[in-house]
C-alpha cells in the first residue's frame, strides 16, 4: 500500500468536538470521521484495525467451539414483550414502526432473537451444548453520546450465546469464554483485568465479569486486591461495614438550628462533627415508588446496588424537590428519617445501625437533630450494603487493602441461567424424555470500543502507539526524498521485498518534506518505521525505529526484511 493512494486525511489541529485522547487521535490520524452524534464512518486504516480485532475474536471463538451466525438487526417487539424487556430496557432502545403499524427495534443486544432461534431448532439434549456468536453492529440511543467510539449510538460488537443442559454445562461454557477473552485481549497487546461486575439490563441470576483495559482516562473505577485475585467494578464491589468507635449517646435527641447548612460539608462544619457522624438522608424515586435512603455522611450511595435490591426500575432517580416537599414537608438538604410517615419505606446501609452518635435532618428548614442513636430513634425497614466502596478498605476475600484503578470496559461475560429460556420457552428433552429449559450464558466484546481503549492505553504527545497485533500496518517505509533516485529505488525494492515476505508494509511515497512524513507516521502510530536516506545508504544501511521506545537501529539493506520479520513474529506469538 502506498500513502499517496490511500485516504488518510491527517489533521494538525484537534477537532473541537473531540473530548478524550482516543477520539482526538482517531480523528487526527484519519481513522474515522463523524457522521452524526455517536455515529462514525471508518476510513481505510480505521477499518483495517477493526478487521484485525474482529479476526482475533473470531479465531478465539472458533477455537472454543463457537459457531458464527448473523442475526437480524431489526427485531420484532413481540419477542421483547415475551421477556418483559420491551418496557424495561428504557429510552436507549431505538424503536421503529413499519407501514403496517407493527413495532420493531434496532437490536441493542440479541438475547431474545437468538433464544427464539434455538427454541425453534433444538429438541434434544444431544444438540447441546451450543455456542452461537456473531460480529455485528449494535444500536443504543445514548442520551449523551460522547468520547468517540467509547460511547456511541452505533458500534460493532461480538456477542456469543451459550445454551447448555444444566448449571454444570453453563459453568464450563462460562470458563471457556473467560479463557477466550483473556486470550483475545492478550493477543491485542493490551493490559487488562477481569473484574466482578453488575449484570445491568442483561439480567440473569448468575455471576458476571467485565474485562477492563486499564487506563488513567478510563470511565469506570475498579478496585482490586494486590494480595489475591479479587477485583470488582466499584458499582459491584462488596462493602463490609466499618463502624467508627465512639461513645454511645446519652439522653434524647434534640433539634438545633442549622441556618444555611444544607450539604454534608456545611452541616459538618456548622455542628463541629465529622462527616462519619452524620446520617445522609436522600429521597429516591423508582418508577412510581418513593423511598428514603440512608448512608453515613462520609459515604456515597451506590445506585446500582439500590436498583438491584429494590427494583429493577425502568427509571431510578433522585426525587424532585417538589416530591421532597410533598412527601416530607421540607426542602432537600434538611431531610431526615425521624418521625417519617409510616407508609414511607426507609432503607439504610449496613453502617447506619452501627452508629452510636449521629446528627440528621429534621425535615424542617434550617433544622437538624443531634444526639441521635439510629437503632433507637428511627425505623429502618430494610438494611443492606448500598454504598460505594473506597480505596483502602479491606478486601472481602483476604482482608488485604483494596487499591483503585481506572478502566475501560471492552468485554463482559454473563451467566443468564434460565431467565430468557423460560420466558421464551426454549426447552429440550433430557435423557429421560423430560422437558427442561436451556441454561444460558451471553458473552460480549466491544470490538470498536477496543480500538479506542487501545489508544487510551497506548499514546504519547506525538500520537498513537499501536500494539503490533492490531496496528493498521506493521511497518512504514519513509524515503527521505523521492527525487533522490537511489533512495526511491531502494525504498521501492524494500517495499516489494517485504510485501512478498508477508510483512504488512506501507510506503510513504508522497513528495513531502521528511518532517511531515515523520510526524504523520508517529501520529498514525505504525510500530516500526524504516527511514531510507542517502547518508545511511552510503554505508549500505537504513534506519529502523521502534515507535514505542523511540530506539533506533542501523540495519544493512539486505538484512532488513529478515530483521523486521523477526520483530513481528516475536510480537505476534
Amino acid at each position: 500500500m502506498r500513502v499517496s493512494q490511500v485516504l488518510v486525511p491527517t489533521l494538525r489541529e484537534v477537532p473541537a468536538e473531540a473530548e478524550v485522547v482516543s477520539q482526538k487521535l482517531m480523528l487526527r490520524a484519519g481513522l474515522i470521521r463523524k457522521s452524526a452524534a455517536g455515529i462514525y464512518t471508518y476510513l481505510p486504516l480505521g477499518l483495517r484495525i477493526l478487521k484485525k480485532i474482529e479476526q482475533i475474536v473470531r479465531e478465539e471463538m472458533d477455537a472454543k467451539g463457537g459457531q458464527e451466525v448473523l442475526l437480524p438487526i431489526v427485531q420484532p417487539a413481540e419477542l421483547w414483550r415475551e421477556t418483559g424487556r420491551w418496557d424495561v430496557y428504557g429510552p436507549e432502545m431505538f424503536r421503529v414502526t413499519d407501514r403496517h403499524e407493527r413495532e420493531f427495534c434496532l437490536g441493542p443486544t440479541h438475547e431474545e432473537i437468538v433464544t427464539d432461534l434455538v427454541r425453534g431448532e433444538v429438541r434434544s439434549y444431544k444438540q447441546l451444548p451450543l455456542l452461537l456468536y456473531q460480529i455485528q453492529n449494535k444500536y443504543r440511543d445514548e442520551r449523551r453520546p460522547r468520547f468517540g467510539l467509547m460511547r456511541g449510538r452505533e458500534f460493532v460488537m461480538k456477542d456469543l450465546y451459550s445454551f447448555d443442559r444444566d448449571e454444570a454445562g453453563l459453568a464450563e461454557s462460562y470458563n471457556k469464554m473467560y479463557d477466550a477473552y483473556t486470550r483475545i485481549f492478550s493477543r491485542c497487546g493490551l493490559t487488562f483485568r477481569p473484574v466482578e461486575a453488575d449484570a445491568g439490563a442483561i439480567g440473569g441470576s448468575g455471576g458476571t465479569h467485565e474485562f477492563m483495559v486499564l487506563a488513567d482516562s478510563g470511565e469506570a473505577a475498579v478496585v482490586y486486591c494486590p494480595d489475591c485475585d479479587y477485583a470488582a467494578n466499584v458499582e459491584k464491589a462488596e462493602c463490609s461495614p466499618h463502624p467508627i468507635e465512639s461513645e454511645t449517646v446519652n439522653g434524647e435527641y434534640e433539634r438545633v438550628a442549622t441556618p444555611d447548612s444544607k450539604t454534608i460539608d456545611q452541616v459538618s462544619d456548622f455542628l463541629g462533627l465529622g462527616k462519619h457522624e452524620l446520617v445522609k438522608s436522600i429521597l429516591y424515586q423508582g418508577d412510581d415508588q418513593i423511598f428514603l435512603v440512608l448512608v453515613r455522611g462520609d459515604r456515597e450511595i451506590n445506585e446500582i446496588k439500590l436498583n438491584n435490591m429494590l427494583g429493577p426500575f425502568v427509571n431510578l432517580q433522585l426525587a424532585a424537590a417538589e416530591t421532597v416537599r410533598e412527601t416530607l414537608g421540607c426542602e432537600p438538604g434538611f431531610v431526615g428519617p425521624i418521625n417519617a410517615a409510616k407508609d414511607l419505606k426507609i432503607v439504610a446501609d449496613l453502617e447506619v445501625p452501627l452508629m452510636k452518635r449521629a446528627a440528621c435532618g429534621a425535615n424542617q428548614p434550617d433544622q437538624h437533630y443531634v444526639n441521635v442513636l439510629p437503632e433507637r430513634d428511627f425505623r429502618m425497614d430494610q438494611v443492606f450494603d448500598l454504598r460505594m466502596v473506597n480505596a483502602g478498605e479491606k478486601c472481602p476475600k483476604c482482608g488485604g487493602s483494596l487499591q483503585e484503578a481506572r478502566g475501560i470496559e471492552v468485554g463482559q461475560v454473563f451467566k443468564l441461567g434460565t431467565k430468557y429460556s423460560k420466558a421464551l420457552n426454549a426447552t429440550f428433552l433430557d435423557e429421560n424424555g423430560q422437558e427442561k429449559p436451556c441454561v444460558m450464558g451471553c458473552y460480549g466484546v466491544g470490538v470498536s470500543r477496543t480500538i479506542a481503549a487501545a489508544i487510551e492505553q497506548n499514546n504519547d504527545k506525538d500520537g498513537i502507539i499501536w500494539p503490533i497485533p492490531i496496528a493498521p500496518f506493521h511497518v512504514i517505509l519513509v524515503p527521505v526524498s523521492m527525487k533522490d533516485t537511489q533512495v526511491a529505488e531502494t525504498a521501492d525494492k524494500l517495499y516489494e521485498e517485504m510485501r512478498k515476505a508477508g510483512v504488512e508494509v506501507i510506503i510513504d511515497d508522497r513528495d513531502e518534506r521528511p518532517g511531515v512524513k515523520f510526524k504523520d507516521a508517529d501520529l498514525v502510530g505504525y510500530p516500526l518505521r524504516v527511514t531510507v536516506g542517502s547518508k545511511t545508504l552510503a554505508e549500505g544501511k537504513v534506519e529502523l525505529r521502534f515507535r514505542k521506545s523511540g530506539e533506533m537501529e542501523l540495519v544493512k539493506v539486505e538484512e532488513l526484511t529478515a530483521r523486521v520479520k523477526e520483530i513481528i513474529t516475536e510480537a505476534l506469538k
